[in-house]
């Protein structure tokens, strides 16, 4: 076998190989297999919470890739998130910023309605948001739609009202 039937060879094993990986391939193209886009979260490698909320939104069907970073005000910083929105991760979907425990509901919504935005926040922790949950309590928060200019209006507000 000469060289040029060795890398013939490799070419077609590589075609024929991608063909199973369309999931894969899908989420390097920015879609998940559940057709919604990929999530990238940038989440402290200590931090539970993190973890708990990729759960959550894996849950909710979307496929999540994570980055572990030492300076979350840094990765706010650089998504343009102002600082007085912070949470404990932050994350970027379809052009949008999601920072902290937003929920996978209004992320859809927001996906669903493509408002012009930077994106959503839910600042600090509050407890009963998704990857906060301790037991039956919910503590009211509201998930911030964050403007461009920084400037922030209510989006949702939880718990629901049944």
């Amino acid at each position: 076998m000469d060289r040029r039937q060795w890398l013939g060879g490799i070419a077609v094993v590589g075609a024929i190989g991608g063909f199973g990986c369309l999931p894969v391939a899908a989420a390097q193209a920015g879609t998940g297999a559940a057709g919604l886009p990929v999530v990238q979260v940038f989440k402290d490698p200590n931090c539970g919470c993190c973890t708990a909320w990729v759960q959550h939104l894996e849950k909710a069907g979307f496929t999540v890739q994570v980055s572990e970073v030492n300076d979350m005000s840094a990765v706010r910083q650089r998504l343009g998130m102002p600082a007085q929105y912070g949470g404990c991760h932050s994350a970027t979907v379809a052009g949008y910023v999601i920072e902290g425990h937003v929920p996978a509901a209004e992320i859809r919504q927001l996906l669903a309605t493509r408002p012009a935005a930077l994106g959503l926040a839910v600042p600090g922790m509050p407890v009963g948001s998704p990857g906060m949950e301790m037991g039956p309590r919910v503590d009211p928060y509201a998930v911030l739609l964050i403007s461009r200019q920084g400037a922030a209006s209510v989006f949702a507000r939880y718990p629901k009202k049944a």
